[in-house]
């Protein structure tokens, strides 16, 4: 075998020249969590603030253990003060979609238990591994491999939400056997909120002692529908995905003049709230964003953004410009006023007669469906193409939602333009391309951003367990002067929505606010951006050199942040 052969083998499993040297990178930690230059945990100390919801007073009766604690938040100080609890065994769990720098949150919950003489245990696919009991302990060498490293792939994750009494005993049997003295959760909102209901149900009662054991939550989600206010800006994977979607539709906003023959119609991943395709929008200046929020406030018909796009192809045509991007939030369909009544509706149907039609063939689960809708709602969905009708009777997930990520919008918007123009301005050509960007972004290499973001983040938490927290979600805040550790109570963030037909409890998803800085940045210039082309191609991201360290533009407008850069 010859030299560059045995080059080439060296690189195998994970090992690429990039790969092994992002391994390298040195992480910024906050001063905070350092003591002689060493990993030392942080006292905690109620902050002046606290958080609530409309639903807090119901909600708190169900959670008498963590009632007390519900609503304070948490501020993390320099350590020393308080006692460490030390020799504790810790396990941690993915859960949900994988988002780019799960694996530091890991190494910084290592490190930090490590330093107070704790054992950490990783728990294999998710929820499920919870439930199933499959745990083995981590090691320091595991956590130099994955240190920096994109994916999930080290632990795994599932969509398990747990909620039956059977596999909350199983837990309960999981922390006995393997002595567990706390459960770190690391997902969004949903899996979130299955975290205070543990921390709720695991808090006394399980160690021979009677004792409890803690649960801290950890915010990810690529989506970044899980903030908090001043408290959590952003969750973690969101700098991530977006920096590489911006790159693609970056380069594809560069072949549009090159090629100039081509509308791309380019849905983002993002589920409910378009703050991917906001972050996007600012980081690439396209002719044309939705955002979806925006859309259901207004309250725009189907036509109506028909219309606004439509006229933007044709006034670019005038100019001699008949190619152009349009950016599509994930879940746009449903916060069209016409159409979410409708998804309403069906949600409802679907979930009722779901064991009477699991056996219908799709012809007869439309017409079926058709004769179970009011009158209003059977007219608009015969009108839409079979495709989209299929779609929107697809199974729902494990939390009653419509997976919209499957219903291609972008398909739909672009037929519907189609027949606009056609009809306003016959000689406007109008060529297409439709995209959709989603899995792309879910497992790159964290950014900068992510990768320290997510290891003070895994410090936190580390912290938290050593101070004997539970029910908490960790957080970080002030990111372009330092950082500012809090833990914010998860009880205290619970809202009371209607799931599957009846009353639940969630951590209520934050959408795009059109009254923030950043869509109002993004309002005042969109017109521009349509009229004449200004795009911006932002490249890939960087983990090296001066522009490594920028934070996403929308935190940095939101938070009142006066630069891009992070520091920590």
């Amino acid at each position: 075998m010859g030299a560059l052969e045995k080059l080439l083998n060296k690189s195998d499993k994970g090992n690429s020249l990039f790969e092994a040297e992002i391994r390298n990178i040195k992480i910024p930690v906050c001063k905070q969590f350092l003591k002689g230059g060493k990993i030392s945990p942080v006292d905690f100390k109620p902050s002046k603030d606290s958080v609530s919801t409309k639903d807090s007073t119901k909600v708190f009766a169900s959670f008498p253990n963590l009632r007390e604690t519900a609503s304070k938040v948490m501020e993390g100080v320099r350590g020393g003060k308080t006692p460490k609890l030390k020799g504790k065994r810790v396990a941690v769990l993915f859960s949900g979609g994988p988002a780019a720098g799960g694996h530091n949150v890991v190494a910084g919950l290592f490190d930090m238990l490590a330093a107070s003489k704790c054992t950490l245990l990783g728990v294999k696919a998710g929820p499920k591994g919870l439930i199933n009991g499959d745990l083995f302990e981590i090691n320091g060498e595991d956590i130099k491999r994955i240190k920096n490293t994109g994916g999930f792939d080290y632990l795994g994750s599932d969509r398990t939400k747990i909620k039956t009494d059977e596999q909350f005993a199983a837990v309960k049997k999981t922390c006995v056997d393997n002595k567990l003295d706390a459960l770190v959760v690391v997902g969004g909102d949903d899996s979130n909120t299955n975290a205070a209901v543990l921390a709720e149900y695991l808090y006394i009662g399980v160690k021979p002692d009677g004792s409890g054991v803690q649960v801290i939550g950890v915010p990810k989600t690529i989506d970044g529908d899980l903030q908090i206010g001043k408290y959590l800006p952003i969750s973690f994977g969101f700098d991530t995905a977006t920096k590489i979607f911006a790159e693609m539709v970056g380069n594809i906003l560069q072949d549009t003049p090159s090629s100039r023959k081509y509308w791309h119609f380019i849905k983002l991943m993002g589920r409910a709230a378009s703050h991917v395709a906001l972050e996007v929008a600012l980081q690439t200046k396209p002719a044309v964003a939705l955002i979806s929020e925006e859309v259901a406030e207004k309250k725009m018909a189907l036509g109506d953004i028909v219309k606004q796009i439509g006229e933007t192809v044709i006034t670019r045509a005038q100019n001699k410009m008949n190619y152009g991007v349009v950016v599509v939030p994930e879940g746009l369909i449903e916060f069209i006023p016409e159409m979410n009544l409708l998804i309403h509706e069906l949600n409802h149907i679907v979930a009722r007669h779901e064991k009477e039609t699991a056996d219908f063939d799709l012809a007869k689960k439309i017409d079926f469906v058709r004769s179970k809708l009011s009158e209003e709602h059977s007219s608009l969905f015969a009108s839409l193409p079979h495709y989209i009708q299929e779609m929107l009777l697809f199974d729902r997930d494990s939390h009653g939602n419509l997976q919209v990520s499957q219903i291609p919008t972008e398909k739909l918007l672009i037929d519907m333009v189609k027949e606009y123009v056609k009809e306003i301005s016959p000689e406007t050509k109008f060529s297409t391309l439709n995209h959709f960007f989603g899995y792309e972004g879910r497992c790159g290499a964290p950014s900068l951003f992510d990768a320290a973001y997510c290891y003070n983040l895994g410090l936190t938490a580390g912290a938290a367990i050593v101070n004997g927290m539970t029910g908490y979600i960790v957080a970080f805040t002030e990111l372009e002067k330092g950082g500012e550790i809090l833990a914010v109570p998860l009880v205290g963030l619970l809202n009371i929505e209607m799931r599957h037909g009846k009353e639940e409890m969630v951590i209520e998803k934050a959408l795009v606010k059109t009254d923030s800085p950043a869509f109002m940045y993004f309002a005042v210039n969109r017109a521009r951006w349509g009229e004449k082309d200004l795009f911006t191609s932002p490249g890939p991201r960087q983990l090296w050199g001066p522009v490594s360290n920028q934070m996403p533009m929308t935190v940095a407008l939101n938070q009142g942040y006066g630069k891009l850069g992070f520091k920590i």
